[in-house]
């Protein structure tokens, strides 16, 4: 009996170490390095080019900024909105952000600020660079079933981490394949003459004086009152999952994946902490008017919740900013305002136009569908967005919306 329950278990023991193991397809990520050397010198301005990615947009006077993912800024004449032309192409690294002042543009390249004179397109130069500002320079990449190739890793202190490579491999599956959450090194509302305006998709921020930038946990705020060479005045640890940045008075509104966080700045190179809203984990910008703030979740893949949506915030006691409604979306980005019209970038679902009067019961007016929708800036007489590569125009009215022109950002 003995021997047969021996060979009952050599038998079982077998058959579970032939079980067939389970595969499945991975995006692997393997870090690409320069020296610093190299990197710091590979600034360039270009004749236009095509644009391979498009992220962020930013309007100065009659300039249209775009941002090419991890690549440059693209500046574009839009001094007649019915016919934009691309004009000159900033070659940056790891740039994801930009904001203007007085013809002086600042823009990251990774762990860097650089400023550029671009009171003559003809003539663009570079006249500052901040070194090391952006600790949390690093950028990693946002993908389902991501593992990273640390055997590649270079720690040498003259590399600069400037890129991923992703390859997609058949391996074993593991417990826990290592997704990651994206952070970029970061950079509003009514149009001044010396600022331009960006999307809510910001990172930057300039107040007066002072350019505010954010990146994952941080706000790095700068002395401009030399516009062409800033001065790093702090460094304010803020939270985690921080996405974007809005202005309204004294008051900064951060947007994170776990909620939207207030300071005050009535000392504008110490940020202090007012208060926050909490939501569920999600891609989150905000924008401010009056006494609402504006939120809206993205969810899904690596964002966090499932649902989409829009949250309206009242915030007429800053300290205690209280949900008044939420709205469902299908997968919202950039959102904007202006008078009674909110305008929501809703990714593939189009943009959609709501009259925002009574923030109780928002009455979506027109929806622009057949398009990808990514960010919005309402200007006073005209409407500028961005998404799928494809650059559009709207004038706008309590009745809606209509096309100006739509520009594409290839050749």
């Amino acid at each position: 009996m003995k021997n047969k329950i021996y060979l009952l278990l050599m038998f079982l023991v077998t058959i579970t170490s032939c079980e067939k193991k389970e595969y499945e397809v991975y995006n692997v990520a393997s870090p690409e390095f320069m020296t610093k050397e190299a990197f710091r010198s590979s600034v360039q301005i270009t004749p236009a080019q095509e644009i391979v990615e498009s992220g962020k947009v930013y309007v100065y006077r009659d300039l249209i900024l775009i941002s090419d993912k991890k690549k440059g800024i693209h500046i574009i004449d839009n001094s007649n909105p019915l016919f934009p032309r691309k004009k000159v192409f900033i070659k940056i690294i790891g740039n994801t952000d930009m904001e203007v002042k007085n013809n002086y543009l600042y823009a990251n390249s990774l762990m860097d600020l650089l400023v550029f004179d671009i009171s003559d397109l003809n003539t663009i130069t570079q006249v500052s660079r901040l070194k090391d500002v952006f600790p949390n320079y690093i950028v990693l990449p946002r993908l389902e079933n991501l593992v990273y190739n640390y055997e590649s890793y270079d720690y040498s202190s003259d590399k600069v981490l400037v890129n991923w490579n992703i390859k997609q491999e058949y391996r074993e599956v593991e417990e826990s394949p290592g997704v990651f959450t994206d952070f970029d090194v970061a950079l509003a509302n009514d149009v001044l003459e010396s600022v331009g305006q960006g999307g809510s998709l910001a990172r930057f921020k300039i107040v007066e004086s002072y350019l505010y930038a954010v990146d994952s946990n941080n706000i790095t705020i700068f002395d401009i009152s030399d516009l062409d060479s800033p001065i790093e005045k702090n460094d304010v640890f803020v939270g985690f999952g921080i996405e974007t940045i809005f202005n309204r008075g004294e008051y900064l509104f951060l947007g994170s994946t776990t909620g939207m966080f207030i300071y005050n700045i009535s000392s504008p190179d110490i940020p202090q902490f007012v208060s926050e809203f909490t939501h569920a984990t999600a891609c989150d910008p905000v924008i401010v008017d009056g006494d609402y703030a504006y939120v809206t979740l993205r969810g899904g893949n690596s964002c966090g919740t499932f649902e989409s949506s829009l949250e309206v915030i009242n915030i007429s006691e800053v300290e205690t900013p209280l949900l008044v409604k939420r709205y469902p979306l299908n997968s919202p980005y950039g959102l904007g305002i202006r008078n009674d019209l909110l305008f929501i970038c809703d990714g593939t679902s189009g943009l959609k136009v709501y009259n925002k009067e009574k923030v109780e019961d928002l009455q979506l007016l027109q929806t622009i569908s057949n398009i990808t929708a990514y960010d919005v800036i309402p200007l006073e007489n005209r409407l500028v967005m961005i998404g799928g590569n494809e650059l559009y125009q709207y004038t706008y009215s309590s009745q809606g919306i209509n096309l100006i022109s739509s520009y594409s950002l290839g050749f």
